[in-house]
């Protein structure tokens, strides 16, 4: 049952422990994000960074478990598409908020 599935040209796709540990990973950072939103326990800003900081795990934990990127000859145009496409979306978030931002103080002067 360990054993890693291949497809027609014979790449590996990972093992069913290597799906449950990541099922059991995400559960759990599923299950940590609620607790921290339902207990009230930290401020609001506490709670958003530690909500972002979980989404962001659970970001990896999908990339490897379920994606099965890695950082192997076989993955690498994978991992440079991948790197490419946060890059841009990187971009094109910031220069938005920077946008937004400069054009809200220029129309607030006048």
């Amino acid at each position: 049952m360990a054993h890693a599935h291949t497809n027609a040209s014979g790449e590996s796709h990972g093992s069913y422990g290597s799906y449950l540990i990541g099922f059991v990973l995400a559960v759990i950072l599923t299950v940590a994000s609620f607790a921290i939103v339902m207990s009230h326990s930290l401020s609001p800003s506490g709670t958003l960074l530690s909500i972002a900081a979980l989404a962001a795990i659970q970001v990896v934990v999908h990339l490897i478990f379920f994606l099965h990127m890695n950082a192997s000859s076989e993955q690498r145009w994978n991992v440079m598409a991948f790197a490419f496409t946060v890059m841009f979306v990187g971009i094109l978030v910031l220069g938005s908020l920077f946008i937004m931002h400069y054009t809200a103080i220029n129309m607030m002067s006048r």
